[in-house]
Parts: C-alpha cells; structure tokens; sequence
C-alpha cells in the first residue's frame, strides 16, 4: 500500500523515495508483522481458549506432552493474519504475483483450519479424511502453478541474464545451469514438492518452537536468494538465473520471518499456542511454491533437511512394520524418537535449529560454489 501511495501519488518527492527501495521494505515489512505478533498474541491466544480450540495429544505419544493437552490451538490464524497485514502495507500491489502467493498461502491456512476444526471442535478423531486433504492439496497446488507458469509470467521463458533457461528446466545445487528438462512434467513436479514440503513441516510441528524456529531460518534464507535473483547486477556476478520481479518476494518472506519469529514468542517451550494444520500445512506449502519460483527445488532438500529427515523417519518406521512387524526408531516423526531417547525437548529443539543454520550456510553457499 505504501509502495502504490508514494508511486501514485508522492514519487515526485525525493525524501519519501525510499519507499520503492526493497530492502527497506522488506525490513519494514519483517519489523511490522514481528509487531503485530507481539501485539496482538495474547489477545488471539485468549480468543482461541475462549472458542475451545485446543490442543489433543497422541495416544500412544511420550508421557511428557500429557501437559500440553488443552493448549490453544490455530495459532497459524496469528501467522497468516499478521504476514497478510504486512504484506499490504508494504509490498508491492501492481505485482500480482505478490497477491497471488499471498492467496495461495491463504487457501492452504483455510485448508489446514478445516482440518484443525474438525479435531478440536467436531471431535473427529485425526480431522478431515487423509483423501480429503490430499485431493484439495493437489487441486490448490494445481490451480496456482498453472497461474505462476503460464498466467503471470513471473518466471521468465528463453534468455535471463547470462544464464539461459526454460521455465520448465530445473536446477541443481553447485552446478551452473539447467541439469534437467521437465517438460510437461514441470507442473506434476511442482505439484509433488508442494505437497511434499506443507506435509514434511506439518510433521515437524511436534515440539515447542521447533517447526516455528526451523521454518523461519529456511524462509530468512530464502528471502536472501530471492532478492540476489530480482537483482540483475548480483545475479549476473553470482551466475544465477535472473527472475524479474523475484527480489519482491523477499518483502513477503521477510514479512513471514517476522510474523514467525513473533510467534515463537509465544510458542517456545512452555508453548502459550499452537500453530496447529493452520500454520505448518501453509508454511510447508509456501516454501515449496516458493522455491518453485526461485528454481531451487533441489535446494529445498538441502535447506529443509531436517524436514526431509522427519519425513523419511515417518515413511521408514510404516514401511518397516509393515514388511517386517519392526519399528527403525522408538517412535516417528524423528524428534519423539530422541525424546524417548532421554534428550530434553529444549536441546532436542535448540539443536536442530543449529543444524537448520548450519543447512541455511550450505545453501547460501550454493549461490557462488558452482
């Protein structure tokens, strides 16, 4: 909004330029949904205990979560509400591919919502049906990468700075250019890594701050990519695909760190909120879509490992019992198995942040080793 007042109204004034430069923006945008959190967290937390939304534990789960049980849940309403917020002060309106993925982000917060619904008020055990899900999943993804690719044109066909690409080629970490051609199969890719990413972080999301904290860092990393992709010169110099308009996203990304990282106020052991399917079924699905527009969906395995790793443990420990009638881990997702291990949840949590870092490095790296 305040981008579209100063370029309509105000651009003739040199003191109030620095509203078209992005990097304020961005930073703004990060300071004012960070803000926003902070304000209005206990309000949300309250109005969630008052409607009942509240948390439910696994049956067969470690004996310590038995406290958690009756925590406020949906407290993605407060990441997608402050993020959307932000978004409209400072991003920029004439770029439809900005409102398009807020839209998108939105529809899967509707979705994980109807699923949180459905546990908590309705009752009904594990929430909407798996098949439900996964159908408007794909049918959400579907919709917005036929938007993204073919509508908007904000991922560029033919020549982009010095490095020339399709917008159905796909890229690989440390090597310069297009590796693989997709073709037809570009948007049955997308649509796999979008629905891949939302469920892997919605696994995550099993202890205090962890999904919070390790999405944040992925999204702060992400909104570093985007900004040298946008930018010509850096691009150029980086010998990465240029994308026009990408350096935009990083008002959105940085107006989503912001948004978590004030959350995590409240969600840090011991957790005031939950952000339920409401949170980690969008946050999982953005950063798929998002790494879908920078062309780094092979990095997503790097950057989002520990995702990865939660993931795998859940389809290993299934397939194992039942080929064999044995479990790999003493529990899945990843992070109960080191708590039945002994480990505290806050250093099961702080130390895979640290590795999340560590995998944020790597993938920075990846812009220049190639």
């Amino acid at each position: 909004m305040f981008y579209y007042l100063y370029d309509l109204y105000f651009n003739h004034l040199d003191s109030l330029r620095i509203f078209s430069y992005v990097t304020f923006r961005a930073l703004m945008a990060g300071l004012t949904s960070m803000f926003v959190t902070f304000w209005l967290g206990h309000k949300v937390i309250d109005f969630l205990y008052g409607l009942k939304f509240r948390e439910s534990v696994r049956d067969d789960g470690p004996k310590s979560h038995e406290s958690k049980k009756g925590t406020p849940t949906m407290g993605g309403l407060l990441i997608i509400g402050s993020l959307l917020l932000s978004v409209l002060l400072w991003g920029n309106l004439k770029n439809s591919n900005v409102i398009i993925l807020s839209v998108f982000s939105l529809c899967f917060s509707a979705l994980g919502f109807a699923d949180d619904y459905m546990k908590s008020v309705k009752k009904i055990k594990g929430g909407m049906r798996a098949r439900t899900k996964f159908l408007l999943s794909i049918l959400i993804s579907l919709v917005f990468c036929i938007l993204f690719f073919y509508y908007t044109g904000v991922i560029p066909t033919g020549h982009s700075g010095k490095i020339p690409f399709q917008i159905t080629d796909l890229f690989f970490p440390f090597i310069k250019g297009p590796v693989i051609a997709l073709g037809a199969f570009a948007i049955p890719f997308s649509i796999l890594v979008i629905i891949a990413s939302s469920h892997a972080v919605n696994l995550t999301d099993g202890l205090d701050g962890l999904a919070t904290g390790t999405v944040a860092i992925s999204v702060v990393t992400l909104g570093i990519i985007a900004y040298v992709s946008g930018t010509p010169i850096v691009a150029n110099y980086l010998n990465i695909p240029y994308l026009p308009g990408a350096h935009e996203y990083s008002v959105f990304l940085s107006a989503l760190a912001g948004a978590l990282f004030g959350f995590l106020w409240f969600n840090a052991h011991p957790a005031q909120v939950f952000m339920g399917d409401t949170g980690s079924l969008f946050l999982g699905a953005t950063l798929g879509m998002i790494v879908i527009l920078l062309k780094k969906e092979i990095l997503l395995l790097i950057l989002g490992a520990i995702f990865v790793g939660e993931a795998l443990s859940v389809i290993l420990q299934v397939g194992s019992f039942k080929l064999t009638g044995k479990r790999i881990f003493k529990m899945a997702p990843l992070h109960h198995h080191f708590e039945l291990g002994g480990l505290k949840e806050t250093k099961i949590v702080i130390r895979f942040w640290i590795i999340a870092v560590i995998l944020a490095i790597i993938s920075l790296s990846t812009l220049k080793i190639q």
